[in-house]
This record gives structure tokens, C-alpha cells and sequence, in this order.
């Protein structure tokens, strides 16, 4: 039999990265496959605890049991770990495809059982099914029916097996039925037509995010399973990133820390550092999470979206177009100009952005990328169609500003990016977005927006004044 890095019989030996990453770091196999595999069961972060839930609640047999968390989260996981914990008198039916029909999950569950319904009435093979679950009943034996991906089962499906659990003796129920999906089933649950189903959860679990305090105890049980004698450093940093890649889920933990061990045998190191990291995160399918994590913006733009709006802006700032205007003189108060009827989009964005600026706070503030004569609303309509095509609008917001203050007494429109909490979160965004300007960042904050606007705003005549 061949090893892991040795060549089949006439071809070259050539050993794979893995092998030769585990031999570097001591390791029998891969301690960070994604597979689900029970050898790895991980008990910290509650899922120990969600186990023996799972298993309690199997065992109780009344009604239905529900478990949702987010993708990568962990529920195959559990899934299989409650499959080889049951006791031996529980037989387990796996239903895999969450898209069957109502008829076809009938013959899915027949089959699991072993009976040959082919070509039988949906009726009949709802009789053979319970037939066959009375007389495991009668034998001693529980039947356990695992459904996976159940948020995406058609809702006639959810339906079905509803009704499966009327299969009863006068005391216990012959078909148990545990749903793992995403959060996306509670929402479907949570539906007025679902309610008589909703009702038949006796048992609601969620799968947590595994938090930064306990990564480096997650990697280091996997490391043990595959075969790591001493501790393997991740440094602080190199947790960080991690953390902040990961976002807490588990199969996203699992790729970014076995592409970092490739990145540290490539170095010849035997710690996992912050370079490796960001080695491991450029390359993961996913990339990195919104940069600013833990920060208070609203949103964020991803590596793409931020190169485009750096070319967008740039051709702003070099036409001249978002230079700010000179600071005026005081000036007497004049009639103001209206605002010309502007196209679609403009109009949208300024009432959405109007309703936008009513929940933020007085002292967040945002980037001024453009300001405009209100005069300007084909520029204005310009700028906004090629940012709703390099970035979108969801973080660009539009003001028509009076002009009512001394530093600006032409009324104006100002276009405004994001929402931050102080000065240096708003450094950094400009950062990114236009490294290269010369343009000196120009702020706002929410208050001030506000006050101006209120000076358009007629005050209200006295009650009984025509």
C-alpha cells in the first residue's frame, strides 16, 4: 500500500504540500478539513452542551426538534455526532435533499426504511410507512429522521412532514423528526400558513459564532486529533486576523488556519504568525470581512467596490467637479433659488437620504465627496448613475442645502459618504477610497447637515392666519 507521499507504482514521486506540511508539523492527517468529521468534534462553545440537548430531546420523542445557525456555523457537525451518539435501538433516516416533493420525501423515508414502493399511490406508501414504523415500535426500536438544509425544503414539503408526525400510538410518537437549517427556517417558520407546524417544535436550538477568546482552544483540539503532541503557536496578531476573517464561523476558521500552516511551512516556521494570515486570508474563497469589524460604520465597501470607487471619485476630483467651493464672505440674505426639478434617481436620493438622516446621530459624521451648485442637477444625476454602477448608492446620500450660513450662502447640493463615529474612522475610509488624492478630506457631521436644512424649512404661521 502506498503512503501518503509515496508515488503509485511508475510514476515519479512527487509529495503533496499537506504531506509535507504534516510531517513539518508533526501531524498524522489534516487537523483543518472541512469535511464534518466526528474524530474532530470540538465540545467547547456550547456545542458539548448542544449535544446533550439533542440527544435528551431524541430521547424524550415528543414533537419536533429545530436547530439553525449560520452557513459553516457547525450543524452537520452535530448532525452526525447525534447520529453516533444515539443508543442502538434508535434507527436513523437521513433526508438529504431538502427539495424533494411532499410524495417523493414519502418514498425518500420508505426507502430508508428498506421497503420497495415503486410504483405505489402516495397513499399506500404512507400505509407501508406506517406499518413499518408500528411494528420497530412493537420491537423495541425508535426511529429518528434527521432532515438537513432544511431551510430550503418548498413549504408543502415542511407540510408533509408535519403530518408524519401524526403517526402515533396512543402514547408515543413513531417518527421523530429533527430539523438543521439556516436562520432562514425560523423566518419561514414564523409565517402565518407554518403556524400548526411552528407549533409542533418542542425543541429550539441555535448554533453560536465561536468567539475570538476561544479560537485558540478550537485549533488547539483540533491539532490534538491530528496528532500534535506540543502546542502549536497562533500569535495574538495572527489570532486577530483570524477572528476578524473568520467572523466565527468554523469552516471559514478551518480554511484560513490550514492555508496559514501551508504559508508557515513555506517560511519554515513552526509558529503560525500574522504574515501567515494575511497569506491565508488573500487567498480564501471568501476574502476578508468588511475591514472596519468591531467599528461603528453602518456598512462597508468590499476590495472591489472600493477599487471602483476610487477610479469614480478620482475622475471626480480631477474634473474639478467635488473640489469644494472657496469659503464666501458674509452675504445679505437673498431669495433663494428652487431647487429644478430633478430627474428620478436625484429625487429619489434626496428624499431617501432626507428619511436617512432623521436616524442618525447628531454627532456622527460623513466624508464630502462632491458639492455642487443646486443649480448642477444633470452633474448631480451624472455623478450618482456612474457611482450607482461602480459601487451603488446604498452608502452615497444627497442634500440640498440652502445656503443659509455665512461660510456658504449659495444654496448647493452635497453629496456625503457613510456614517462614522469619529475623525479616524473617516481617515481611513478616505484612505482607501482616493490614496492618492491630493484632496484634503472634508467633514460633516450629522447636526450640522440638519441645522441647514432646517433654515429652508418656512416657519409655521400662527393657528387662524390665512
Amino acid at each position: 500500500m502506498n503512503g501518503p507521499d509515496q508515488a503509485p507504482p511508475g510514476r515519479p514521486y512527487a509529495p503533496s504540500p499537506h504531506g509535507m506540511y504534516l510531517r513539518h508539523f508533526g501531524l498524522r492527517t489534516a487537523p483543518f478539513g472541512i469535511t464534518p468529521d466526528p474524530a474532530f468534534f470540538y465540545p467547547g462553545n456550547m456545542r458539548g452542551e448542544l449535544l446533550d440537548a439533542l440527544l435528551y430531546a431524541v430521547m424524550q420523542g415528543e414533537g419536533i426538534i429545530k436547530l439553525t445557525g449560520e452557513v459553516g456555523s457547525g450543524k452537520t457537525m452535530l448532525c452526525r455526532m447525534l447520529a453516533e451518539r444515539l443508543p442502538p435501538q434508535v434507527d436513523v433516516l437521513y433526508l438529504l435533499n431538502p427539495r424533494l416533493e411532499p410524495d417523493d420525501v414519502l418514498y425518500a423515508i420508505a426507502a430508508e426504511l428498506g421497503l420497495e414502493l415503486d410504483g405505489c399511490r402516495a397513499d399506500a406508501v404512507l400505509r407501508a410507512l406506517h406499518g413499518e414504523l408500528i411494528a420497530r415500535h412493537a420491537a423495541g426500536r425508535q426511529v429518528v429522521l434527521l432532515a438537513e438544509e432544511a431551510q430550503a425544503m418548498p413549504g408543502a414539503t415542511l407540510e408533509a412532514l408535519r403530518l408524519l408526525t401524526n403517526l402515533e400510538t396512543a402514547s408515543h410518537k413513531l417518527l421523530q423528526i429533527v430539523l438543521f437549517g439556516q436562520p432562514e427556517l425560523q423566518h419561514t417558520l414564523d409565517l402565518p400558513q407554518f403556524r400548526q407546524l411552528k407549533e409542533r417544535i418542542t425543541h429550539s436550538f441555535t448554533v453560536p459564532r465561536l468567539p475570538q477568546a476561544l479560537l485558540n482552544d478550537y485549533l488547539a483540539c483540533r491539532l490534538s486529533a491530528a496528532g500534535r503532541a506540543a502546542p502549536l503557536v497562533f500569535t495574538p496578531a495572527a489570532l486577530r486576523r483570524l477572528a476578524r476573517a473568520s467572523q466565527g464561523i468554523v469552516r471559514r476558521v478551518n480554511i484560513l488556519a490550514d492555508k496559514a500552516l501551508l504559508a508557515a511551512f513555506a517560511d519554515d516556521a513552526q509558529d503560525i504568525r500574522a504574515r501567515h494570515m494575511r497569506l491565508a486570508i488573500a487567498d480564501s474563497p471568501f476574502h476578508r470581512p468588511p475591514w472596519y469589524a468591531g467599528k461603528p460604520l453602518a456598512r462597508a465597501l468590499s476590495a472591489l467596490m472600493l477599487v471602483l470607487a476610487a477610479a469614480l471619485l478620482w475622475q471626480w476630483l480631477t474634473a474639478g467637479i467635488a473640489a469644494p467651493a472657496a469659503p464666501q464672505p458674509p452675504q445679505p440674505a437673498v431669495a433663494r433659488t428652487p431647487l429644478p426639478a430633478p430627474s428620478t434617481l436625484l429625487e429619489g436620493k434626496l428624499a431617501e437620504s432626507r428619511d436617512w438622516l432623521a436616524w442618525q446621530g447628531p454627532q456622527q459624521l460623513v466624508l464630502q465627496i462632491a458639492s455642487l451648485p443646486a443649480t448642477e442637477t444633470v452633474a448631480a444625476e451624472t455623478f450618482l448613475r456612474q457611482a450607482q454602477q461602480a459601487i451603488g448608492l446604498r452608502d452615497i446620500h444627497v442634500f440640498h442645502l440652502p445656503g443659509a450660513t455665512p461660510a456658504s450662502a449659495a444654496a448647493r447640493l452635497d453629496i456625503v459618504y457613510g456614517s462614522f463615529a469619529d475623525r479616524a474612522s473617516a481617515d481611513a475610509v478616505w484612505a482607501r477610497i482616493a490614496p492618492t488624492s491630493p484632496r484634503k478630506i472634508l467633514l460633516s457631521d450629522i447636526e450640522s447637515i440638519r441645522t441647514e436644512m432646517k433654515a429652508a424649512t418656512p416657519a409655521p404661521t400662527a393657528r387662524g392666519t390665512p
